[in-house]
């Protein structure tokens, strides 16, 4: 396995499960970021305490007093890293206490790797924001614009759900380019089924299209999945 460079990102994985702790150390490495581990949440207070890291990957079920929402609901207090939560729990209530804490995704076990670093990179371009493009993106009488995650209509601001800026932003960067709903999800806050995808992109016809029902700019690609053709 080839080392990450030095100015790699840094993350922090925090799981009682050695195999998976290994896995994913492992998987990370070998896709250029530096990798440390943990087994517990205090495990991982010793390492925040020494090291700086770009995002932390933090099981929500572990031993000891303090589990991954309390810990991420603590380190929210001081700390603006990224957090990414991983739980075998994935019903929507669970979900929701993560972000709740200020986790800013939330993963349910069992998951493919691929779809961890997908989500470890979206967080880590979110935290980011500045890195986008300031060059609005036009569709008719409405424009957006990535770097403040703003939508305009007639120079008026329309309210975003930081899914549907997270989604508006993947296709602001993709514009011509048809996205498959995996990716809308991986990249963004939306949830993991195809049908929050669809509910997120219908919100969004709504507040971007003349017609919602019969859409010029965000474009369904049937068998595919969607495309934003601006002007």
């Amino acid at each position: 396995m080839t080392p990450a460079p030095a100015d790699a990102f840094h993350v922090l994985v925090v799981d009682d499960d050695r195999r998976l702790r290994d896995l994913l150390r492992r998987y990370l490495s070998d896709n250029g970021y530096r990798v440390t581990t943990a087994e517990s949440a205090a495990d991982a207070r010793r390492k925040l305490d020494g090291l700086a890291f770009d995002v932390l990957v933090l099981d929500v079920m572990m031993p000891g007093d303090e589990d991954g929402v309390a810990l991420t609901r603590s380190l929210r207090l001081s700390l603006g890293v990224p957090i990414l939560l991983l739980t075998a729990r994935g019903e929507p209530e669970d979900r929701i206490l993560g972000l709740e804490a200020g986790a800013d995704d939330y993963l349910a076990k069992p998951f493919e790797p691929r779809e961890l670093l997908l989500r470890v990179e979206s967080v880590l371009r979110r935290a980011r924001p500045a890195a986008e493009t300031s060059e609005p993106v036009r569709m008719g009488a409405v424009e957006f614009r990535a770097d403040r995650g703003e939508l305009l209509r007639d120079g008026q601001p329309v309210r975003l759900t930081s899914a549907e800026t997270d989604i508006l932003r993947l296709f602001a960067r993709n514009a011509g380019v048809v996205l498959s709903r995996t990716a809308l999800a991986a990249g963004s806050t939306a949830g993991t089924g195809e049908r929050a995808v669809d509910v997120h992109v219908t919100r969004l016809r709504r507040k971007i299209e003349p017609d919602p029902r019969n859409p010029r700019y965000l474009k369904t690609v049937w068998g595919e999945g969607y495309a934003l053709w601006p002007d």
